[in-house]
């Protein structure tokens, strides 16, 4: 933004976008939690100041009016009228335009000389520059693109250098969607590419698979793998530069019968960015997390299946406790995003180092907190369980269906029921929807009929007659699906003395679960229907990753 932190929190201040007590609040936190944060972040992450107004403030920081390419988003014609290069260089997007008057909306008006530049492009017209978000401004961008087939296409013709220029434009293309996830499939004559954007495959584009083999060479001497290896699976990771960002690719190759499958993990700034104020927790789900892992000792479980968010959840708790006085070690299959301060281990099976002969080499470096991966037998259960009895908080994830679930199958796995009374401190389950994009987000009234459509008996979470749900109608910021980003929902079980009691007697998930309702505990599906409420997801997509509680 080029304007110094404290001009923004003074003009914040000044015009009553936030009070002193939130400002206080943000610097209170980030001092005692050592985080590289800035306040500014902390105010947007906890809803406390909205993108719009951070726009207006920077803006008047600025001196100049705020354009809001979030709520008045141009057309395609009207964005093209700025050539790509011109655009792209300058950073400006044409905002409105008025008989000779055309507001011209950046990020950086400070450019030097742009006012100059801007009248000598636009000759016999009245400039007018206004400032809007980097990010509006890059979705504007997206206005721009041509299908990755088209450009494909155009690298093939030129015939310079196929393989490095098509992989560059599909990583660029990945990242500006927010992709997690990139497939190459091949398929008879072709290589389909799908990027998995907000947890769901859309297809992005094709490659003749005469290239093919050269693209995988290059995959695979990047990531330091075997090129004369095609017949087993290899795992590896290399990186990738786009505007001055460093992104981390997980790579894993798998022959199948049509040849050599790819897929991408990208490890993006904007996941590491996360924090538990923006996971999608209540405040009181919150409340119960933080108070568990302030705890010297114990165990926190994230569950779910894979892809549900449990790593990030747990990083996010990481990011919460990491302060210079504490020894926080992780062990991991694979290290996924790093952070600094913390040790960080990654398994190697070749060399003998499993989460079991890891976990047991770490209880002996004097380690505060310690985070497992992922709990997958009997060895690395038991030693996590006594390391948690033996004053180490410990961190962990799970593959069960519900939290409920999670208890019954660590017995099954030998762990006595005694210690794990003892250790364990809560549990939570966790699934990820998409969001509604906030860009085309509308209301919509329904009736409690149209709902009974598709929610067998409704009433029993959603009241009244008439109910207002949200949906995104489609735009160019969420490519036309009406979703844009996610948000997670959760199912809490807090180990009381009650449930404590009844793991010493190998309960089965039904029993516990019941112990954990009456204790106040609400399930995936219920929270799921709070965020359906309240305008965060859709209920058909809460519905694809959830089941109603049954009657």
């Amino acid at each position: 933004m080029n304007i110094e932190e404290k001009q923004l929190k003074e003009i914040l201040l000044g015009q009553n976008y936030v009070t002193a007590e939130d400002i206080k609040k943000a610097e209170d936190f980030i001092a005692g939690s050592g985080k590289e944060t800035g306040v500014i972040d902390y105010l947007l992450n906890n809803g406390l100041l909205t993108k719009d107004l951070l726009g207006q403030a920077v803006a008047e920081a600025f001196g100049v009016p705020y354009a809001d390419l979030n709520s008045n988003q141009p057309g395609q014609d009207q964005i093209r009228i700025i050539p790509e290069d011109i655009a792209q260089k300058l950073r400006i997007v044409l905002f409105t335009q008025e008989g000779e008057y055309l507001m011209i909306a950046t990020d950086n008006p400070a450019t030097p000389n742009l006012a100059e530049t801007l009248e000598s492009i636009f000759s016999g017209n009245k400039i007018i520059i206004a400032y809007s978000l980097p990010e509006d401004i890059d979705t504007a961008f997206l206005h721009y693109r041509k299908t990755l087939e088209t450009r494909f296409s155009k690298i093939i013709q030129e015939e310079k250098r196929v393989a490095p220029e098509i992989l560059e434009e599909i990583f660029n293309d990945a990242i500006t969607l927010r992709a997690s996830d990139i497939h190459f499939e091949p398929q008879g004559e072709e290589i389909v590419v799908r990027f998995r954007i907000d947890g769901v495959l859309h297809e992005s584009g094709r490659i003749p698979y005469k290239y093919y083999e050269n693209i995988l060479n290059r995959i695979k001497v990047q990531s330091r793998l075997r090129i004369d290896e095609h017949f087993s699976a290899q795992d590896g990771s290399m990186r990738h530069e786009k505007d001055g960002g460093i992104f981390d690719l997980r790579v894993s190759i798998i022959p199948t019968v049509e040849g050599e499958k790819v897929v991408f993990r990208i490890a993006a700034s904007y996941v590491k960015g996360f924090d538990l104020g923006t996971l999608g927790l209540s405040e009181q789900h919150q409340a119960v997390l933080e108070q568990a892992s302030r705890k010297p000792f114990g165990m926190v479980m994230v569950v779910g299946p894979t892809g549900s968010g449990k790593t990030t959840t747990l990083y996010s708790v990481l990011k919460l406790l990491n302060r210079p006085e504490v020894n926080i070690t992780t062990i991991e299959d694979p290290v996924e995003y790093k952070i600094k301060g913390i040790n960080q281990i990654q398994i190697n099976p070749q060399t003998g180092l499993t989460f079991a002969k890891g976990l047991r080499s770490i209880v002996r470096q004097d380690p505060d907190i310690v985070l497992v991966g992922e709990i997958r037998d009997k060895e690395t259960v038991n030693i996590a369980v006594n390391a948690a009895l033996t004053g180490h908080l410990m961190l962990s994830t799970f593959h069960s269906n519900d939290a409920a679930t999670a208890i019954p199958r660590l017995l099954d796995m030998g762990t006595e029921p005694f210690l794990l009374a003892s250790t364990l401190e809560v549990i939570l389950a966790q699934r990820l929807v998409r969001r509604i994009c906030e860009n085309c987000k509308q209301s919509v009234e329904v009736s409690i009929q149209d709902v009974a459509k598709i929610l067998p008996k409704p009433e029993r979470f959603i009241k009244g007659k008439k109910i207002t749900f949200y949906q995104g109608k489609g735009c160019n910021a969420c490519g036309y699906s009406g979703f844009h980003g996610r948000s997670a929902i959760f199912e809490f079980i807090q180990i009381s003395s009650k449930i404590k009691n009844a793991i010493l007697k190998n309960p089965s998930s039904e029993e516990i679960w019941k112990l954990a309702r009456d204790e106040g505990s609400t399930s995936l599906f219920e929270d799921g229907i709070t965020k359906v409420v309240n305008g965060v997801t859709t209920l058909e997509e809460l519905l694809r990753v959830a089941e109603p509680p049954k009657q």
